[in-house]
């Protein structure tokens, strides 16, 4: 595709709400994914020596 201007490739052709909110979906699971990964370990852990001060 051919864009003349910088409004025009945001709008990609009328999709531009569908393509830049996919993006903006897929980039918010990518950067809360290892964040809830990490705060499930911190638990899992936590459960662990709880249980093993009983």
């Amino acid at each position: 595709m051919l864009w003349n201007s910088a409004s025009e490739f945001f709008a990609m052709g009328g999709y531009g709400l569908y393509v830049w909110g996919s993006f903006g979906v897929c980039a918010l699971t990518m950067v809360a994914e290892p964040l809830m990964v990490r705060h499930r370990r911190q638990q899992a852990i936590r459960n662990i020596q709880q249980s093993q001060d009983l």
